[in-house]
């Protein structure tokens, strides 16, 4: 099984949770890939561009599964590459890697529909105008652009269409401010496939790691 991280918006594959994975199924003998979705640069970051991304890397791999775990923004591409193999079929441009499994953390199932950030309408409509929106990436410690692309081509991702039947471990937090608690809940509610884990805990899940290591190393079939 090959095991691909996707990181979230404005981090790294240094993010913390990232390096938990990493840490955590090594030792089982699982080589954790964790590709850097800021290339070739942070201000033309898109969803397709991820989902490129991932495909480049998966050709790479020698066949077989592949178990995605992305977090919030990273979740949202997990989840449309997998929904991407359920319309494709025997024709995926992956079949000889089909994604098994998804693990998806405080994921932004709604993103490119619900706003961006702390941006209301007005907002939008000036990063629209201006092509520029300027956000803290966390990794680089210091505030970047990113161009309106993003919000656009997101648009054409919906999440609450997608027919994905293959095991779906999600973990969100009930105070998470980043990501609307309800709508995750909306999303699970009618899709047999999906586990959904709420926490007491923030968009981070720093808190929860430890219930969170047990929970998908049961779902690897790993031993914790």
């Amino acid at each position: 099984m090959h095991v691909i991280y996707l990181h979230g918006f404005a981090s790294s594959p240094a993010s913390t949770k990232a390096a938990f994975f990493v840490e955590r199924l090594r030792p089982h003998g699982i080589e954790v890939r964790c590709p850097d979705l800021n290339e070739p640069d942070f201000e033309t970051l898109t969803v397709s561009r991820m989902i490129g991304q991932v495909d480049a890397l998966v050709a790479t791999l020698a066949p077989g599964p592949v178990a995605l775990i992305g977090s919030s923004l990273g979740g949202f591409a997990a989840y449309h590459l997998a929904a991407r193999d359920a319309r494709c079929g025997v024709r995926s441009p992956r079949a000889s890697h089909p994604i098994d499994r998804l693990v998806l953390l405080a994921p932004a199932l709604d993103f490119g529909r619900s706003g961006f950030g702390t941006l209301d309408e007005a907002g939008l409509e000036r990063w629209r105008v201006t092509d520029r929106s300027d956000v803290m990436h966390y990794a680089w410690n210091r505030v970047m652009p990113v161009r309106y692309a993003l919000y656009e081509d997101a648009q054409a991702y919906d999440s609450f269409t997608g027919d994905v039947r293959i095991p779906t471990l999600i973990f969100h937090g009930r105070l998470d401010s980043v990501v609307d608690p309800d709508m995750v809940l909306r999303f699970a509610s009618d899709r047999p496939s999906v586990s959904l884990r709420m926490v007491d805990d923030d968009h981070q899940l720093g808190g929860s790691l430890g219930r969170l290591w047990t929970e998908v190393a049961a779902f690897m079939g790993v031993c914790s």
